[in-house]
């Protein structure tokens, strides 16, 4: 195994909003009950956004979070990345919002859209940039309003979705024995279609045709995603585990993308790893898209299954099609 890059993960915070949405608030409309939606999604709730909630909102609160929990101030942050689909504007981006927000005037600033793998799109940029000298600290965030462009009406979407933020401080360490141990990106945009939004961008701009035909809400082939996801799930971590040379028993946790229960169990089964070693919150958040990952990995550092020392495995897939995994020496 070649030398880890020198990033290390030195805090996280999350946050998401007071608003919770229990399965049985849909059933009440749709077509649905909180049976269909947890025997096939593991769902159990989600967090809504009230109307003075925005992405950036609670990306401003995860990121003081973890500001705090790295021990540095918004002056010592020399780059923020942003991952997410529902910026609070197209222009300018949500990072630069966020930089304003929080004072970091000594950041530069981008955005990052590729959706569920979004967080680790932007962490594996953020480690390049550490490795290389070129930053110290680097703020990453993943954060999604994703109630704002799901269809209410569409019971296959709108259940499987909810909002949050998480945030990552990365920072260059000079420990060789630490960082990141492997790390890939993909995407397959012959599936592009799988998930997506069709009006609001400069293909179909917003009409008032488009509006009443809920073009500007999110459209997915559920069953295709599907079975994209089992497969390639247990494919990114094979080769994972083949390219660091580490058993399935050295990776300390995994922290999965937290889209559906089913894929998580099918890559648990085919490992032969108890499911403790699993991150599972998606029982009580949902899809939060890009914020999934960052959210999931922020309370297992809180709660004590992250510590120093281990070795984490983080796998997500998302609209584009995107996928992005990553093994990190904590």
């Amino acid at each position: 195994m070649s030398q880890p890059l020198r990033a290390i993960i030195t805090g996280t915070g999350m946050a998401v909003p007071k608003e919770i949405l229990g399965n049985d608030y849909f059933a009440k409309y749709l077509d649905t009950s909180d049976e269909w939606i947890t025997t096939r999604s593991g769902i159990k709730q989600r967090h809504r956004a009230g109307p003075d909630e925005t992405t950036v909102s609670l990306a401003v609160e995860a990121s003081k979070k973890a500001l705090a929990d790295a021990g540095i101030t918004p002056l010592d942050i020399d780059l923020i990345l942003f991952a997410t689909v529902t910026p609070d504007t197209l222009v300018p981006a949500a990072a630069c919002w966020l930089q304003g927000e929080l004072g970091a005037v000594n950041a530069g600033a981008m955005d990052v859209n590729a959706a569920c793998a979004g967080l680790l799109y932007c962490m594996t940029q953020a480690a390049m940039y550490l490795h290389s000298g070129m930053y110290k600290n680097i703020l990453v965030i993943g954060a999604e309003l994703l109630s704002r462009i799901s269809d209410p009406q569409d019971r296959t979407t709108c259940v499987l979705f909810g909002d949050g933020a998480a945030a990552v401080v990365m920072s260059h360490t000079d420990d060789p024995n630490r960082g990141v141990l492997y790390h890939q990106l993909g995407a397959d945009g012959t599936r592009a279609d799988y998930i997506w939004q069709p009006a609001g961008g400069s293909r179909l701009p917003q009409t008032e045709a488009t509006l009443a035909e809920r073009l500007d809400k999110l459209r997915m082939k559920g069953r295709e995603v599907y079975k994209f996801a089992v497969v390639k799930f247990n494919r990114l971590v094979q080769d994972a585990l083949a390219e660091t040379g580490l058993s399935a028993e050295d990776i300390d946790l995994i922290i999965p993308h937290q889209s559906n229960l089913r894929i998580i169990e099918s890559v648990q089964k085919k490992m032969g790893l108890p499911i403790e070693k699993f991150v599972v919150n998606i029982d009580r958040y949902g899809n939060t898209s890009a914020a999934s990952v960052g959210i999931a990995l922020d309370e297992a550092r809180r709660d004590g299954r992250v510590k120093t020392g281990d070795v984490v495995l983080m796998v997500a897939l998302g609209a584009g099609l995107t996928w992005a995994v990553m093994a990190v020496r904590i």
